[in-house]
């Protein structure tokens, strides 16, 4: 007699689409597939998801303020059945509040598997504390846990706006409010795989990020005639220097002609609007805001260059670069963290102290030779098909989620687990 292959049930939290969040864009593309080797149910706190989600998996709402491991036990039953296999936790966590803020209470709480997409999440942390979303002694009693009182001190001088939350990151990243209650983490570069190492005794998993790559691959032919076509897209905050990137281009608006597109949310787009008036450039730059991802795919289709900068990095894997790839397109990116790690054939790379001499020097290269970026691309985009595709990551999920009870059995049952009821999940 055949012996039928139990699947684990996995519980995946994150943002979903419409969410205005790479974040969710990730999930959607790996559900497919982790939907086929596991009983899935996703579980986000949005008021509202994309209704195709349901083609794939079961999606709950998610209360993270009352969810306890119970309701994920239970929510299965009925149409998935009763468990006899593995059950686990998968919790996203990336450094925007309005997507992640509830998750980082929840797990405050809960025993998970974090899946960490940012070290630096200081930001995220303050910026919902003003939103009256992770209430400050919650916050303060996990800075004390990791960082002591030094760690305190330094928080509160934030509070009181004689620090900045950036600042804060530079010493007190904030990926170990993450990990108080954590089974296991994974991380998407070697970078944070050895900070999450370096400061807890959990499980770590380093996994490449999935992106599914588009069915043809697009050719990699950029006009040679007109403007030199340069893009910038995603959440911009400060470290993504597009900054730099206005004050390199306006030395050169007198030189070349060129068009530069910029797509995404800003962290201050007032600012950077004055910007483009002071330097001159109104008729080269165009702010779009966010836009839908055929569009953002044929930009990237039509650029010659696309900046993927970040100075500082804190070791987070960019899903931004994945999509760039998947569009044959050429970048260029700080020589820091998971960018430097990058093969030199599929990315222009760039030394955060010679930014600006280096950006100009590139984009002066591909002005005088708009092909120069193409091998470049087409590298990108085999490893890209070759390393980062969702099938593959499915696969490792799975195996993280089997041996959910034995990692409980290492970092929380010990010392950290705190609250009745924990290591019921898992337990096959």
């Amino acid at each position: 007699m055949m012996t039928k292959t139990v699947k684990p049930r996995i519980h995946w939290v994150s943002p979903v689409p419409p969410a205005e969040t790479d974040i969710a864009h990730y999930t959607h593309r790996i559900l497919p597939e982790l939907a086929e080797l596991s009983e899935l149910v996703v579980w986000t706190d949005a008021p509202q998801w994309t209704s195709e989600l349901h083609n794939i998996a079961r999606v709950r709402h998610l209360d993270p303020d009352r969810a306890c491991p119970r309701d994920f036990a239970l929510s299965g039953r009925g149409s998935l059945g009763p468990r006899s296999g593995a059950e686990a936790v998968f919790v996203n966590i990336g450094n925007a509040w309005p997507f992640h803020a509830g998750f980082l209470r929840m797990i405050q709480r809960l025993p998970t598997i974090v899946v960490l997409h940012d070290m630096a999440i200081q930001e995220m942390c303050f910026d919902a504390i003003w939103q009256g979303l992770l209430p400050q002694e919650i916050y303060f009693e996990s800075v004390k846990k990791w960082h002591g009182q030094a760690g305190v001190n330094a928080a509160k001088m934030v509070l009181k706006h004689q620090l900045s939350a950036g600042a804060l990151a530079h010493t007190y990243p904030g990926f170990e409010l993450t990990l108080t209650q954590a089974v296991s983490v994974i991380a998407h570069s070697s970078v944070a795989q050895q900070r999450v190492d370096a400061v807890a005794d959990i499980p770590t998993y380093l996994l490449d990020l999935p992106f599914r790559p588009s069915r043809e691959r697009p050719g990699v032919f950029r006009a040679p005639l007109g403007p030199l076509r340069l893009v910038q897209f995603g959440y911009t905050g400060p470290n993504r220097r597009i900054e730099s990137v206005l004050r390199t281009l306006a030395t050169l608006k007198d030189e070349m002609d060129f068009r530069f597109d910029v797509m995404g949310k800003l962290w201050d787009q007032s600012y950077l609007v004055d910007l483009v008036e002071h330097l001159g450039l109104q008729s080269r730059v165009k702010f779009h805001g966010f836009v839908d991802e055929s569009f953002l795919d044929q930009m990237l289709q039509q650029a010659h260059l696309v900046f993927n900068l970040r100075s500082p990095t804190m070791g987070e894997a960019s899903g931004s670069q994945l999509r760039i790839w998947n569009a044959c397109a050429a970048s260029v990116v700080t020589n820091l963290g998971w960018y430097a790690d990058l093969p030199d054939e599929t990315v222009f790379k760039i030394n955060p102290d010679r930014e600006a001499e280096e950006l100009k020097s590139i984009v002066r290269s591909l002005y005088a030779d708009p092909s120069r970026g193409n091998r470049k691309a087409l590298a990108g985009r085999e490893r890209l098909e070759q390393i980062h595709n969702p099938a593959r990551y499915a696969a490792a999920i799975k195996k993280i989620a089997e041996k959910f009870s034995q990692d409980a059995a290492h970092s929380l049952l010990g010392s950290r687990c705190s609250f009745p009821g924990c290591g019921t999940l898992g337990r096959g």
